[in-house]
């Protein structure tokens, strides 16, 4: 059962469809798109919208198992999680390189127009119950 409403259409669909265990990436405009997952483009204007704004809606409709974030990311904040990053679970790390490829597995990747290095998260979909 849907929570809330997300105005973008395409992404609500996408998030809905989701089983357990299927990825999702929120990822910046640099983040290479692999061909195979749904691409989700959201991208207005450098900046626009925030990787912060997209992962607080998405995770305001998918419940997650597990996340996934750059050890890059975590090394640019001095060991600390960056701020754009709030989860409800504890992400793993994995190298930038591992990261990249592990979108591939992804069902759908979403671009925002973030444009910090390394602001990219991969979501694992949890189930409900």
């Amino acid at each position: 059962m849907k929570r809330t409403t997300l105005l973008h259409a395409e992404l609500s669909h996408a998030i809905a469809s989701l089983g357990h265990g299927d990825m999702l990436v929120i990822g910046d405009v640099g983040l290479p798109i692999p061909p195979g997952p749904r691409r989700i483009d959201l991208a207005l204007t450098p900046g626009i919208p925030a990787v912060a704004d997209v992962l607080r809606t998405v995770l305001s409709e998918m419940q997650v198992e597990r996340a996934v974030i750059a050890t890059e990311a975590v090394a640019r904040e001095g060991g600390a999680l960056p701020a754009w990053c709030a989860l409800p679970v504890t992400p793993d790390q994995v190298p930038h390189e591992d990261f990249k490829r592990l979108t591939a597995q992804a069902r759908v990747m979403v671009r925002t127009g973030e444009c910090t290095p390394y602001a990219n998260v991969v979501l694992v979909a949890g189930v409900t119950f």
